[in-house]
């Protein structure tokens, strides 16, 4: 009998109005135009996800730029996404096509993390226009999720929690972490997510202490903690969820790491909402990590933002200086790492709404699986 899916009918997504809301942002970096060169924000303007293409984003048009292996599929994507666009096809370098479209602009803004100085020095015999380095002006639009896009992380999200619940019985058998991992993607790829969201991280005993360890063949023995971070993709979206168990009966200190992460996660996420500042997720986590003497032990920041990207604006730590709005999502996730012994960690991905937060990510939080 072939395994549940997660239901794919999918909720609309606003592509088309996605230009409009990035011009003004264009308009705020004192540009005419922007170039965009990274595929994920190609992704998000156009509805295109094809591997080469560029996007030209004016005053009254929007150009996408890419060569013949995708004419059929650019002209498909970007017709279900609803975008009034001008597709160009070229397999030749496509200056002549962007130097037209750039007539008459003064300041054509690059995306900065995304153009090599080679790329950028190519460009400026492409374009008579003045050059300007941009940040995260087409990502800055990407942090308020509309209906559609968090109906598919939601979706994926359901997809993980399924999967976990699926695998975790396994735990008990004494598998490698590298087999638990592959259990994980092949639950999510059954039911119904494109791919995993990230490299599926499976930590067990002293391996929980290394944050961001790829799984191996060490075998997860009685009484370890283990951490389980994993997300799946639906049309391009992401969840990200952290789990920590253990087979058994953990020892009392490694009981009381746990005890504490969970605790610190559970205040973090009460304290989203729109109009709290940032910062004041983390420090709510990195405080009661800190009354348990662990602060030193929390590594990193307590979260991020979620989307396209499994990492994205805006980013959950201390520094931060922005405030939350509505519709963002991101992770809430701190953590205590103790070399040598053990580590726990815990994060959902949380939605900021009119009136507080929604998790989308819901597995338990309890400690022990067998």
């Amino acid at each position: 009998m072939s395994e549940p899916q997660v239901s794919q009918a999918l909720v609309p997504m606003d592509v088309a109005g996605r230009s409009e809301r990035v011009r003004a942002a264009v308009a705020e970096a004192e540009c005419d135009a922007l170039l965009v060169a990274n595929l994920v924000n190609v992704r998000y303007l156009t509805g295109f996800t094809g591997s080469a293409g560029l996007v030209w984003l004016g005053a009254d048009e929007l150009v996408l730029v890419t060569d013949r292996r995708y004419a059929e599929q650019a002209e498909s994507e970007t017709d279900r996404a609803g975008v009034e666009i001008r597709i160009e096809i070229t397999n030749d370098a496509p200056k002549e096509i962007l130097a037209a479209a750039a007539t008459g602009a003064g300041r054509i803004g690059l995306e900065a993390a995304s153009v090599s100085w080679a790329t950028q020095r190519q460009y400026a015999e492409w374009f008579s226009a003045e050059l300007v380095p941009t940040t995260g002006v087409v990502e800055q639009s990407r942090q308020i999720k509309d209906d559609g896009e968090l109906d598919r992380m939601a979706k994926a999200a359901a997809i993980a929690d399924a999967a976990l619940a699926e695998v975790c019985p396994m735990l008990a058998d004494g598998p490698s972490e590298k087999e638990v991992a592959l259990s994980l993607d092949t639950a999510f790829r059954r039911r119904g997510a494109e791919t995993s969201a990230f490299t599926t991280i499976v930590a067990a005993g002293s391996n929980a202490a290394l944050p961001h360890i790829r799984p191996t063949e060490r075998p997860i023995g009685s009484g370890e903690l283990v951490i389980v971070d994993m997300g799946a993709v639906v049309d391009g979206y992401r969840s990200d969820m952290t789990r920590t168990m253990a087979v058994g009966e953990p020892d009392h200190e490694a009981k009381r790491v746990f005890e504490t992460v969970r605790d610190a996660q559970q205040l973090g996420v009460e304290q989203v909402a729109p109009g709290t500042p940032i910062s004041d997720v983390d420090k709510a986590c990195r405080n009661r990590i800190e009354a348990d003497g662990w602060g030193d032990a929390f590594v990193h920041g307590t979260g991020h933002g979620v989307g396209l990207d499994i990492h994205e604006q805006p980013w959950v730590r201390a520094t931060a200086t922005e405030v939350l709005e509505v519709g963002q999502v991101i992770t809430v996730e701190p953590g205590i790492y103790l070399p040598g012994f053990c580590g726990a960690r815990v994060e959902d991905t949380v939605v900021v709404t009119e009136d507080g937060a929604r998790r989308l990510t819901h597995s338990p939080k309890t400690l022990a699986v067998a």
